[in-house]
């Protein structure tokens, strides 16, 4: 407090870091908000409180987006992603354990959180078994087929024993590979590439449930979360090479014959999966960018607790703060930080402008408001829900992507600047 006191309002600092990242976040909220701490600290037992400032903030991001008619449910689970792969300690999220996959069919509605990781997937024969209990797992990178040479061949069968010795072979092939697989201790196979029905049968007969074409980026991600090694040939099997994980089901969607794998209870991660659904693709692609931001902004808040408040307050406030500052300085700068005190204000005119108001009237009125009050957390009533408190309103947002976004915009303009000439298609 102390420090707050003897540096914020001393008038030499304040004008050398008007527009400076510093100012923007112990100013914005004015003296109280800083002193109060409004919020607090985003803690773990704060995090799992129903309707806390995680789910407002995440609610506030959905509003405007295609998801807005559910934005209670993705906001939900949203949060509740973001609060299963969290680290505490470090106040950090690591977005490889949070999978956003989707699926034409249903509803946004039947969006669900998945504790586990979701393949687009099943196993390769339809009569093995749908769940898998204690499951021990061998990712192979290696193909059940018998070796091929590397240069070009062909085989001539010139009669039925040729024939059979070739098939007695391949089917040697087999099953010792299978033999191998089944000797580690496996009782679960994920393989990167295919293999034919004969290698499917056989390890059908074996009682060995497989899946064919798991891609590169699936197996990384069920390496890490069941301590699983990637094998690259079969040869290297080993007991201590494999994955373990609690169970392995399939999720099979109404009447279509779309099926899915779910891998949970993995040991040594928390990954979660979005599983989005929704009517066609475009709508599951918006849905999935929509979650995305919102996953990023309650990790943003995570990483940092302090908010600010929407509906262009924020802005207001800091032009406000802007011009005062410009009154205080002689000679032709003053225009520069008037003109990024109106710059500042196209947030909320647009906001305005969206909303059906009078953009000029509005801006004007919040503006008075905020200066006969005191109080920066006015701003524009979108919802014309009778207050301009969006302290009340419950609209927050993140104080990292505020700053972000007026540092960004101004280095492009800061870039355009540097421009000296653009030369038009008519002069080339």
């Amino acid at each position: 407090k102390q420090w707050y006191q003897r540096r914020v309002h001393g008038k030499q600092w304040y004008q050398r870091r008007v527009h400076g990242k510093q100012w923007y976040q112990r100013r914005v909220h004015g003296k109280q908000w800083y002193q109060r701490r409004v919020h607090g600290d985003v803690s773990e037992e704060d995090a799992k409180k129903k309707d806390n400032i995680l789910f407002r903030t995440a609610k506030t991001t959905l509003s405007s987006k295609i998801v807005n008619r559910f934005h209670d449910q993705m906001a939900q689970i949203a949060v509740d992603a973001v609060l299963s792969v969290v680290d505490w300690e470090r106040r950090d999220v690591n977005f490889d354990h949070i999978k956003v996959d989707g699926k034409v069919g249903g509803t946004l509605e039947d969006t669900q959180l998945v504790k586990g990781i979701v393949l687009d997937k099943e196993f390769s024969h339809p009569q093995m078994p749908k769940t898998m209990e204690d499951v021990k797992l061998a990712l192979l990178t290696c193909a059940f087929e018998p070796p091929k040479p590397k240069t070009k061949h062909n085989i001539d069968v010139k009669d039925a024993e040729t024939y059979m010795n070739l098939y007695e072979r391949e089917q040697n092939y087999f099953k010792e590979m299978v033999q191998k697989c089944k000797d580690s201790g496996a009782n679960v196979v994920m393989c990167q590439w295919g293999f034919d029905d004969e290698a499917n049968h056989l390890l059908y007969q074996s009682g060995l449930p497989a899946v064919r074409w798991v891609g590169g980026v699936e197996l990384e991600l069920l390496a890490i979360a069941t301590g699983s090694r990637i094998i690259p040939r079969f040869s290297e099997l080993a007991p201590e090479k494999l994955g373990k994980c609690g169970r392995i089901r399939t999720l099979e969607f109404g009447t279509t014959k779309d099926r899915m794998m779910v891998v949970e209870d993995c040991p040594n991660s928390n990954a979660v999966t979005v599983f989005i659904r929704g009517g066609n693709q475009m709508v599951v692609d918006e849905a999935r960018r929509s979650l995305h931001d919102a996953i990023c902004v309650v990790r943003n808040l995570i990483r940092d607790n302090r908010v600010v408040y929407g509906g262009g307050s924020a802005e207001i406030a800091c032009a406000q703060k802007v011009k005062d500052a410009a009154d205080e300085i002689p000679g032709l700068e003053q225009y520069a930080y008037r003109a990024f005190a109106s710059a500042l204000e196209a947030t909320p005119i647009a906001l305005a402008e969206n909303s059906g108001l009078s953009p000029i009237e509005e801006l004007a009125r919040v503006r008075k408001a905020q200066v006969d009050e005191s109080n920066p957390h006015l701003g524009v009533d979108c919802l014309q829900k009778g207050t301009m408190n969006m302290k009340d309103q419950g609209v927050f947002e993140t104080l990292i992507g505020k700053t972000q976004q007026f540092l960004l915009a101004t280095q492009v303009v800061k870039m355009i600047l540097k421009i000296d000439d653009v030369i038009q298609p008519g002069e080339m």
